[in-house]
């Protein structure tokens, strides 16, 4: 994801830093994967429908051709200690990347701090009290919606 930031927001310009903040906020409330949901909103607003299937079949040829090569690998090479290895760190950049990301996407935040209240809540309502992600989604949705549109947009 934080690969997908970079193009579209830094290197291509197709979005700005706010529009995809706001566009991967709701491409995680939708089901499936977020980086999938994330292509196929930003195929289908460039291109309709057609951007949306050509930007589905980009995103997962060339992955699903390397996974099956790479399981293949692994199947032979897979308990060699330089393989264990590399694979967690692997990990480790990956950790980091989302990290790099979060504080990026939280800088969009601050610019609206009303709607930080909305995030604090659901981190609060999941982490601390164990509220279960979905209902508290479904809860607070429509109030930030509700928010959202009564502040920024009028």
């Amino acid at each position: 994801m934080s690969w997908a930031r970079r193009a579209l927001v830094e290197d291509r310009g197709w979005l700005t830093s706010e529009e995809f903040t706001s566009l991967f906020g709701l491409c995680q409330f939708m089901p499936g994967p977020n980086t999938l949901n994330l292509a196929v909103c930003v195929g289908a607003r460039f291109q309709g429908a057609s951007g949306a299937l050509v930007s589905l079949l980009g995103l997962l040829t060339v992955p699903f051709l390397v996974i099956i090569a790479l399981g293949a690998c692994y199947r032979h090479y897979g308990e060699l200690p330089a393989i264990r290895g590399a694979l967690h760190g692997i990990a480790a950049v990956t950790a980091g990347l989302l990290l790099a990301m979060g504080v990026q996407m939280g800088a969009d935040l601050l610019k609206k701090p009303l709607l930080l209240i909305f995030s604090a809540a659901m981190l609060i309502g999941v982490l601390f009290l164990r509220w279960p992600l979905l209902s508290l989604m479904c809860a607070l949705a429509p109030v930030s919606m509700w928010v959202a549109a009564r502040r920024y947009c009028g």
